[in-house]
């Protein structure tokens, strides 16, 4: 049996011409070996992979017969410029005597046709070369290229760094933007020259939320670069107050019903600004359907993928996207390049069929019906493949080259400096890639090339709006720029003036779910629907809100009060009765018409004070009682103004003091009628014990007792301006605080104390008999007073700010009146009208009173 295994494998070998010892294990490959479409091999090779067809024509294989080749179709004039950009570097490389001397490099292009199947395959064959015949020998060999430049897409690019990854062979890719790829862990050998959409996912959301774009939609590709550009576009957003009202994902080879769809979604949106972050292939189906349609009025918003793509400029039937802007890889000049690219001709590799099929394609003919015949010329065609105004992703290319080159360098220097063994023996992808890792060099544009821990290089974009040129044509203006290695408020510039917006207007669009709560009003989320979506409700009294857009009412602080606009705290209305008020004016006028009628009353009295009505119960405690009476006037005004400390306590004290005396002097007219009766009585002498002087005591006695309580609450607890805060929300009141409660109460009801004694009294001497029986007159006083005063505690204790004062002052001044028309009415009135009652006879005469 094993003879036999021998004999068939040694039968093998001779079929395909190889010859290899009968011991080694060979196999041989069933499918079609994967060629390069574009190779020149040299000292050292470098691989490349892109997508130089748009698509490819996969079938399915039945595994019957051998498959065959995979046809390619539709060729991407972009993307072979990619390649020949890649060929361009390694030529000036090899053209150099500073980097590289002494080596030449080669270059291996494949054609991945857009698909992730073709990528992996084209991979593989970098890796192991495209013999028919392999054996174990191969595998102690070095793989066929140093390095892969590519894919252009992120899930290409994701699929070969996945494959080729676990055999350190270094990735540079030049148009793959997925953040997904700095996963060092799962791509530990990839390396870029663009920056990772990491960073232009929130270059994007800085953007929109600068222009006041809280509320937009979005459109991805369908893809890893589209998904976690969205993604991470999506939670930058989120932490900017941006929301997204939709977000739809396609795919180029989606059927028309999901463009559809999407346009259904884009046009019942009332998001007039949309995200695209979307590959320029996926782009184009959808553009399609909206020029249909005839969708307009959208700001469009772009990420690199195709904001800078001139097909897409050029196309009349896109006008809508006119005023697009989003961020683009920085622009560079390539010296030289143009010339390049115009030279390449079929007769350069006659049997390369790629090289006819770019022929073909560029001038619209065809050499198997003698359309083309190679005389045409490439420097005289305008198109995307000679314009070399725009080489942003073509510099990519052109980095990622010299990036592997610089690498190649450093290790070819370390080797020839610390060792005489050969190259082939150290130079491996496993040494490139790390020393790749740490590479370092400046580029002829200036731009100093490195990688961080991730592959990724410093994240610089240019940020572009679509403008028309003074020609008529479309210009890709730079209106700005985005760097990663600036702090971050200083990342993102740009000059808004400079910018023209959807339709070609110089108007700033709008986009937001709900118009900006202005100040004075907060933002309430409408329920079941984004935070973006809000109501504004106006801040409650007391509180205000200064900015726009804001989330919460603040409450003012306690001396403060909001205005009417609920944007600002001022000071609060300081309320106290003022001498400018009505309310104050007519108190004041009531006293000093009190006083008046006090000084005129005493001042009759002292031109009839010889006059026995005058003179009848002691004229000189009438005189009192009037001076009393005008300070009981006069104490009123110190409750009106402005409380400071020293009205606070004259207030208090001057009130309880003064009325003291008023009602000393009453009572001790009272007592005086009631002894001038008793003193009638046979065998009487109660008058030698309350004469003059007597009466004199008793009102100075009585009045010091006030005096003295006054003088111990001033001391212990004075009164003090108070402003109280609890009464009013939105003002404040000025009082007095009595300080010591006791004290306060003790003075008013001493007060009362006397009024009730005076009242007793002169109630039992009202049926006295006498003509005028004054004793009368006072206990209609007193009993006013009693009254007024009984009534102004609960009116006191309930009333509101400045009228507590006002009530304060009315008892004052109705008790004031009342003591001073029911005492000396009567006797002005004789005085003055019945002049004939003014006799002793009259005053002594008896007569019966009616009770009262």
């Amino acid at each position: 049996m094993a003879k036999r295994t021998v004999s068939l494998l040694l039968l093998l070998v001779v079929v395909h011409g190889v010859f290899v010892p009968a011991s080694t294990q060979v196999c041989s490959l069933l499918g079609q070996p994967a060629f390069p479409v574009l190779s020149s091999e040299r000292d050292i090779n470098i691989g490349a992979i892109f997508s130089i067809h748009r698509n490819a024509l996969l079938k399915m294989h039945p595994f019957t017969s051998k498959p065959k080749p995979t046809t390619c179709v539709r060729l991407n004039l972009r993307e072979f410029k990619f390649a020949q950009t890649f060929i361009f570097a390694i030529e000036e490389i090899n053209n150099s005597t500073q980097l590289l001397p002494g080596v030449s490099l080669g270059y291996k292009i494949y054609d991945a046709c857009n698909s992730i199947d073709l990528a992996i395959q084209s991979g593989m064959a970098l890796m192991n070369g495209y013999e028919e015949i392999l054996s174990d020998i191969f595998c102690s060999r070095s793989p066929a290229v140093q390095a892969i430049v590519g894919e252009s897409s992120s899930s290409p690019t994701t699929a070969l760094a996945t494959v080729v990854g676990p055999f350190n062979i270094p990735v540079i890719s030049h148009f793959a933007t997925c953040a997904c790829l700095s996963n060092r862990k799962r791509y530990p050998s990839f390396f870029r020259t663009i920056p990772s959409d990491y960073y232009q996912s929130r270059a994007l959301a800085q953007l929109v939320k600068y222009f006041g774009w809280t509320w937009v939609g979005t459109v991805r590709s369908h893809s890893d670069y589209g998904n976690n550009g969205i993604a991470a576009f999506e939670e930058a957003a989120k932490q900017e107050g941006i929301c997204i009202e939709y977000s739809e994902a396609v795919l180029r080879t989606d059927p028309q019903e999901q463009f559809l769809k999407t346009l259904e979604v884009i046009k019942k949106g009332t998001a007039r600004v949309v995200v695209a972050f979307i590959s320029l292939g996926d782009f184009v189906p959808l553009l399609n359907v909206i020029a249909e349609h005839n969708i307009t009025g959208i700001q469009w918003v772009g990420s690199e993928s195709w904001i800078t793509s001139r097909n897409l400029a050029e196309t009349k039937e896109y006008s809508f996207l006119f005023g697009a802007v989003g961020f683009a890889v920085v622009n560079a000049k390539l010296v030289g390049l143009r010339e390049f690219l115009v030279n390449v001709h079929p007769d350069q590799e006659l049997k390369n069929e790629l090289l006819k099929e770019f022929w073909e394609t560029a001038f619209q003919c065809s050499f198997s019906t003698s359309g083309c015949t190679g005389s045409e010329r490439l420097s005289e065609l305008q198109n995307e493949y000679t314009d070399v105004s725009e080489l942003r992703i073509e510099y990519k290319v052109y980095t990622a080259v010299y990036a592997v080159a610089h690498t190649l360098h450093e290790v070819l220097k370390d080797f020839k400096s610390s060792t005489n063994s050969s190259k082939g023996e150290l130079l491996t992808p496993k040494k490139v890639s790390q020393y790749m890792r740490d590479v370092s060099f400046t580029m002829k544009t200036g731009e100093n090339i490195l990688f961080d821990v991730s592959g990724d290089p410093v994240a610089r974009y240019d940020l572009v709006n679509w403008q028309p040129a003074e020609d008529g044509s479309l210009q890709f203006k730079h209106v700005g720029f985005y760097d990663s290695s600036l702090p971050s408020e200083q990342r993102l510039q740009f000059n808004q003036e400079q910018m023209l917006w959807a339709g070609k207007s110089g108007q700033l669009p709008v986009s937001v779910c709900s118009e900006s709560c202005p100040p004075g009003t907060r933002k309430a989320v409408q329920k079941g629907r984004p935070v973006c979506c809000y109501d504004c409700i106006p801040c409650a009294e007391g509180e205000i809100s200064n900015g726009t857009d804001s989330s919460d009412c603040f409450p003012c602080d306690l001396e403060y009060w909001s205005n009417e606009s609920k944007d600002r705290c001022v000071l609060k209305v300081v309320e106290f009765l003022s001498y400018t008020e009505i309310m104050g004016m007519v108190l004041c006028i009531f006293s000093f018409i009190g006083v008046l009628l006090t000084a005129m009353v005493s001042f009759l009295f002292y031109l009839h004070k010889e006059t026995p009505i005058v003179r009848a119960n002691n004229s000189e405690l009438s005189f009192l009682l009037l001076f009393s009476l005008s300070l009981c006037f006069l104490c009123s005004l110190t409750f009106i103004g402005r409380p400071t400390e020293w009205s606070c306590m004259l207030r208090h004290t001057a009130f309880g003091i003064t009325f003291v005396l008023c009602i000393s002097c009453v009572l001790g007219k009272t007592i005086v009628v009631l002894m001038a009766f008793r003193s009638t009585l046979p065998g009487s002498n109660v008058m030698k014990w309350f004469g003059p002087v007597q009466q004199r005591l008793s009102v100075v006695s009585l009045t010091l007792i006030q005096a003295i309580a006054c003088v111990l609450w001033l001391t212990i607890s004075p009164p003090f301006p108070y402003m109280n805060l609890s009464y009013y929300r939105e003002k404040i009141i000025l009082e007095c605080n009595v300080g010591s409660t006791l004290g306060f109460w003790a003075v008013l009801g001493y007060t009362g104390m006397l009024s009730i004694l005076c009242f007793v009294l002169a109630f039992f001497a009202r049926k006295l008999p006498d003509n005028f029986n004054e004793a009368k007159f006072i206990t209609f006083s007193m009993l006013i007073f009693c009254a007024v005063w009984l009534t102004f505690i609960p009116a006191y204790v309930s009333s509101p700010g400045k009228f507590t004062v006002a009530v304060e002052i009315f008892a004052i001044l109705v008790s004031s009146f009342g003591l001073l028309f029911c005492i000396f009415a009567p006797k002005c009135y004789i005085i003055l009208l019945k002049p004939e009652k003014n006799t002793k006879k009259q005053m002594m005469g008896k007569s019966s009173s009616k009770a009262l």
